[in-house]
């Protein structure tokens, strides 16, 4: 994952792709545009201002991004092979890398997640950086629950982060407890 300033860029190139949860949208900004800065689910009016410009979609990034979220839902992908850029504090890029080295398949807690990143007393700060993560899926925040297994907050909803760890239980055969149906 690639870190940068954390001031928001002046032009954004944005596309959609279908998935099982939704519409995501799929943004890269900077000059090259070599490189995902957000994936967002539905509603993601918030993710995108009016005052930012649109380009045309980078199509070879867009496409591989695409098919590598094809494969994912499909089960027959479990680490993401793109260039990233999310856009956060020194701190969130910290956590975000974190978030990456969860196994697919397996969840952490938001305290295990801290003491990864270095400071265990750390839990909140945690939180709140998994909360703000720009790539949702592909820096799978999905994968971190309460420390008493339960399910906690996901800015794609619960039913979706259910999914998700439902899709991937079902694929590495685990016997997570999170039903539901992609």
């Amino acid at each position: 994952m690639t870190s940068g300033p954390s001031a928001a860029p002046s032009t954004v190139a944005a596309t959609t792709t279908a998935s099982p949860l939704g519409p995501l949208l799929m943004l890269s900004d900077g000059p090259s545009y070599m490189a995902l800065t957000g994936l967002f689910m539905t509603p993601f009016e918030d993710h995108r201002s009016a005052d930012q410009p649109a380009e045309l979609a980078p199509a070879a990034l867009f496409c591989e991004a695409a098919d590598q979220l094809a494969a994912y839902f499909a089960g027959s992908l479990r680490d993401f092979d793109l260039p990233l850029a999310p856009r956060g504090t020194a701190f969130q890029r910290r956590v975000w890398q974190a978030l990456r080295e969860i196994p697919y398949g397996q969840t952490v807690s938001y305290s295990e997640l801290a003491a990864q990143v270095g400071n265990a007393r750390a839990c909140r700060a945690v939180g709140l950086a998994n909360g703000r993560n720009p790539i949702s899926i592909v820096v799978p925040c999905h994968r971190v629950i309460g420390a008493d297994g339960t399910l906690t907050g996901y800015g794609g909803g619960l039913d979706r982060k259910r999914r998700l760890l439902a899709l991937e239980a079902e694929t590495v055969g685990a016997g997570l407890s999170y039903p539901t149906e992609l």
